[in-house]
This record gives C-alpha cells, structure tokens and sequence, in this order.
C-alpha cells in the first residue's frame, strides 16, 4: 500500500521483485540502477552474504515527478529467493503496490518456480488482497539459456490471471525496462482508482 507524506506532498509505492533463488530478481534492479539517469535514482543497498546472493533485500529510490501536486517516488525490492527465507519475503511483500514475478525459465526450475508462485498467491490472500486484481507482471527470465520452456509452458502454470508477461534476459536488460514501465504504469492506474 502506497504511504503518503501529506506533509511533504510525497507518495512513496512499493514494487516487490519476486521469485525463486538466482531467477535473476537482483539483476534486473542492477540494470535498472545503470540504466535510469544517476539524478532519479538513489543509491541501492544489497546485503549479500557468503552463501546466498541477496539476503534481505536492495532498495531503489526511483523519482517519477508530481502526479496532483504530490512527487511520486517507486522503491523498488527484492526478496530472497531461497525457501531458507520465507519470513523475510513475507516482510518484504507487506505493503507491495505491484509485484513482479520472475521466473527462471529453465524446465529444470519449473517445480520451484511452481511453489514459489503458489507461496506468493496465498501471502496476498493472507494480506486480503485480491490475488487476480492485484497488479502483477510476469517476466520469463533467462530466455538467453540452452534448456527453456516455451512460453506457452509458463503462461500455463504461472500465469492463471493472464496478466501482462515479458521474456526477458535480465543481464542483458532484455525485458527489464518493460516489466518496470508496466508495473509502474499498474500502480500508477490503481493510485488513481483509491
């Protein structure tokens, strides 16, 4: 849910990258660090350890402008993949205005791309959203890999609500920017709504 600083006239939304470990969720914001002019970003915070690429999460101040005299600014997060952290992705989700989920595209990760779909429909329903009316984007991540399931494969089992889905090859920023401009443009629309 969107917090807003009637003082400072600021409404801050949350966009959640969500998915199984190493699907490419800390990617995708690194590209989009390197990508958005240095002036509209601030600095992104990851905290990796030894073991796990992400252990908590990054956050990325992203400044849009003023929408109604307020200055709206995204924070963009991921979440750790890994089943090792399931707390933590429940902290993380509390409060998401959109999520995007990635999914390692590889046959060889369909079944934890499966379960971790289905963990984060039931943290939504357990938050008292509606799962097939939240904002939700899908990119196909690693699409660049020898063993990938068609699309079709994973609009099947991932994707039940048919909402907007891109291929995507995060290290190269195939995708990236799509899934963000839509997941901004959701928020955006259901801002608009409240």
């Amino acid at each position: 849910m969107s917090l807003i600083n009637m003082a400072k006239r600021e409404i801050n939304c949350k966009i959640v990258y969500y998915g199984i470990g190493l699907c490419g969720k800390t990617t995708n914001l690194h590209y989009i660090h390197q990508a958005v002019n240095p002036q509209d970003v601030g600095d992104m915070v990851s905290i990796d350890t030894e073991t796990e690429r992400t252990l908590y999460f990054d956050l990325l101040p992203l400044e849009l402008g003023k929408v109604h005299g307020f200055q709206i600014r995204f924070q963009l997060y991921t979440v750790p993949g890994q089943i090792l952290y399931q707390q933590t992705r429940i902290s993380v989700l509390k409060g998401a205005d959109c999520v995007i989920f990635v999914a390692d595209s590889q046959a060889s990760k369909l079944q934890e791309n499966i379960e971790c779909w289905n963990e984060l429909q039931e943290q939504l329903r357990r938050m008292n959203k509606d799962v097939a009316d939240f904002p939700l984007v899908m990119q196909w991540n690693k699409r660049d890999l020898q063993d990938v399931l068609p699309v079709s494969v994973l609009e099947k089992y991932l994707n039940p609500y048919r909402v907007p889905s891109y291929e995507g090859v995060a290290v190269t920023g195939l995708g990236v920017i799509e899934c963000l401009r839509v997941a901004i443009n959701s928020t955006l629309h259901r801002l608009e709504r409240i």
